[in-house]
């Protein structure tokens, strides 16, 4: 139908009598398309509820831990990633960044890049430390009726 549409002028309309092949590598253009964009929209789509995902998982850790990881520009996952630890342990989490910064020392031929991803990331698990912490003291405070 858009090919009719672009032959309704006369030259054009010439041409496509002329030169069936034209019709046909335009039905093929339009084919392709119409693929990219479906496929464009499906990432999108994927892309949305990804985000969405991420949206409410974040909302699921506390406000805190959210406002932390704003702050520091590292999420709790991204940072655990980071320093090779599956769980929130204090001595583990040292024992990877002390091995890590010596890896990554630039004076050893390390990246002062990766360095400073593993002392972001450091800094941001202690804040999660900090923060449990202090909910663990207010945990401890509230009286149990």
């Amino acid at each position: 139908w858009l090919w009719e549409q672009l032959c309704v002028s006369s030259s054009l309309l010439t041409r496509c009598m002329l030169c069936p092949q034209a019709k046909y590598l335009a039905q093929i253009i339009v084919m392709g398309v119409q693929v990219v964009g479906r496929a464009f929209a499906r990432a999108l789509r994927q892309e949305f509820a990804a985000s969405r995902a991420a949206a409410d998982a974040r909302g699921r850790t506390g406000h805190r831990s959210a406002a932390a990881s704003n702050l520091s520009g590292l999420s709790l996952q991204e940072a655990q990633q980071i320093l090779n630890v599956s769980k929130l342990s204090p001595e583990e989490v040292q024992k990877n960044y002390e091995h890590l910064f010596k890896v990554n020392d630039k004076s050893v031929g390390g990246s002062f890049y990766l360095q400073s991803k593993v002392v972001r990331a450091k800094e941001r698990l202690d804040e999660e430390f900090r923060i449990q912490a202090q909910e663990d003291r207010e945990k401890g405070r509230t009286p149990h009726t």
